[in-house]
C-alpha cells in the first residue's frame, strides 16, 4: 500500500505540477496580451503619424506645383510683351513727331489708332506704364541716367525728365523707367 500511495503522491504531485506549469503559461500570456495590444497600439499610431505626414507633404506639394504652373501661366507671355515696348515707344514718338508735322490726318489718326490697340492689349494683359516725372525718384521702379542740378527745393531727388517709360506687368516691373533726376 504504501508504493501505491507513493504512486498517488506522485501523480497527485505530477497533477499539481502541470496545473501550475499551466496557470504560469496562463498568466505569461495574460501578462503578455496587455504588452501586445501596447506594442500594436504603438505601431499604428506610427503608421497613421506616418500617413498624415505623408498627406501633409502630398497637399503641399500639389498647392506648389499649382502656384508654379499659375506663376508660369501669368508670366509665359512676359518675354514678347517686353520685346513689343520699344515698338510702343517708338509708336509715341512717331505720334508726337506726326502732331508737329502737316501731314495728312488720315496718318495721324491710323498711327492713333494702332498706338491705341497695342496700349489697349498691353493694359489687357496687366502691363502698366510707371508714372515717373513729378515724383520721388525710387530705385525699385526708376534708373537715373543723369542728375540735373534744381534751383526750386521742391524738384530736389524728384525725377524731372524720363529717357524712356518703365513698364510693370502684374506688379513686377519689367521695365525701369529710364530718368534724369534733380539734386
Amino acid at each position: 500500500m504504501k508504493e501505491q500511495n507513493e504512486e498517488i503522491n506522485e501523480e497527485i504531485q505530477e497533477e499539481i505540477n502541470e496545473e501550475i506549469k499551466k496557470e504560469a503559461t496562463e498568466k505569461t500570456a495574460e501578462e503578455q496580451a496587455p504588452q501586445k495590444e501596447l506594442d500594436m497600439n504603438e505601431k499604428l499610431a506610427e503608421a497613421n503619424d506616418s500617413y498624415l505626414r505623408l498627406a501633409a507633404e502630398f497637399d503641399n506639394y500639389r498647392r506648389r506645383t499649382a502656384k508654379e504652373r499659375l506663376d508660369l501661366i501669368s508670366t509665359a507671355h512676359e518675354k514678347i510683351i517686353i520685346e513689343l515696348l520699344p515698338i510702343v515707344d517708338d509708336f509715341e514718338r512717331a505720334l508726337s513727331l506726326l502732331k508737329e508735322s502737316k501731314d495728312s490726318d488720315a496718318a495721324k489718326e491710323g498711327t492713333s489708332l494702332i498706338y491705341n490697340k497695342i496700349v489697349a492689349f498691353l493694359k489687357k494683359n496687366g502691363v502698366e506704364a510707371i508714372e515717373a516725372i513729378g515724383n520721388d525718384f525710387d530705385t525699385d521702379f526708376h534708373e537715373a541716367i543723369a542728375q540735373l542740378p534744381v534751383e526750386d527745393k521742391k524738384k530736389k531727388n524728384k525725377v524731372i525728365d524720363e529717357a524712356q517709360k518703365g513698364y510693370t506687368m502684374g506688379g513686377k516691373v519689367i521695365r525701369y523707367a529710364k530718368v534724369v533726376i534733380g539734386i
